[in-house]
């Protein structure tokens, strides 16, 4: 079993198109995950996360791949001291995450009958590292709150950290 891919899955009542525009237009992924990308989402093209109006910008934070209403993916943020102070995340805890090589997520986004099928494929993950256990709480709650957002048009409130 591969442990180095943390794979969710989950059906969502939408279309592809709705759900593209769900995990890539900043006034939607603002208010279901509280983070906007600056991007073209195109192959190649750089990605700012703004988290709340903190920036983190680096030359590997990267779209890997872009096919509209079909799959999306992405390289992962830079872990920055900034970013974990405003997480509140321990020295300790901080360091040994950024010690973590960048991983990347994938959105493959499928159509079921009258659902879409959302697979989130995040890789690259060291095995029993810390990124692991992290993305493995935060992406059910994120497509949860998406899946609530585009199925009665209010996301869930933040759960607490």
């Amino acid at each position: 079993m591969d442990t180095s891919t943390y794979v969710y899955t989950s059906y969502i009542r939408t279309t592809p198109d709705e759900l593209w525009k769900a995990l890539t237009e900043p006034e939607l992924t603002r208010r279901y995950w509280g983070v906007a990308f600056e991007t073209e989402w195109t192959p190649g093209a750089p990605m700012v996360w703004d988290e709340g109006g903190r920036r983190t910008a680096d030359p590997g934070q990267v779209v890997v791949e872009a096919v509209p209403g079909r799959r999306l993916a992405y390289t992962w943020h830079t872990f920055t001291p900034a970013w974990a102070r405003a997480v509140r995340l321990d020295e300790e805890v901080y360091a040994r995450l950024s010690q973590e090589p960048r991983s990347t997520v994938a959105f493959e986004v499928e159509p079921s009958g009258d659902t879409v099928r959302l697979t989130v494929r995040h890789g690259g993950l060291v095995p029993d590292g810390l990124l692991r256990g992290l993305v493995g709480e935060g992406w059910p709650a994120i497509v949860s709150s998406l899946k609530s957002l585009l199925e009665t048009g209010e996301e869930l409130p933040e759960p607490p950290r």
